[in-house]
């Protein structure tokens, strides 16, 4: 066990960045398309965080032409190319689930000043 987890902390990210939940991020996910790749941007806000260590993950929502997107992201995937802060939220809970049942200026998060 002790070998597992020396394998897993030697291929960590170092320049992983602190995303916190609801703040509002843009990820750079890299998407191959045949023998080409080109990087992708998907902004959103972070409603949850998940696990720990080399398999966390972090789940982003956005809201395009009146439909929900939620993507996960493995934050330590060679697939995200970096994830830009745009703005801290200030959330009083660990999941904001809830945010899926709200539509317009009510599915918003107060920004952290």
């Amino acid at each position: 066990m002790d070998a597992l987890k020396l394998i897993s902390d030697a291929s960590l990210k170092q320049d992983v960045p602190q995303v916190a939940i609801g703040d509002t991020v843009k990820v750079h996910v890299r998407i191959k398309e045949g023998e080409k790749s080109r990087i992708q941007v998907f902004e959103g806000t972070v409603i949850a965080k998940k696990h720990g260590g080399i398999s966390e993950t972090f789940t982003v929502r956005r809201v395009a032409h009146g439909c929900g997107i939620e993507r996960v992201f493995p934050l330590h995937s060679p697939a995200v190319d970096k994830v830009e802060l745009v703005r801290h939220g200030k959330v009083r809970r660990a999941k904001l689930y809830y945010l899926r049942d709200r539509v317009g200026k009510a599915a918003k998060v107060k920004e952290l000043i």
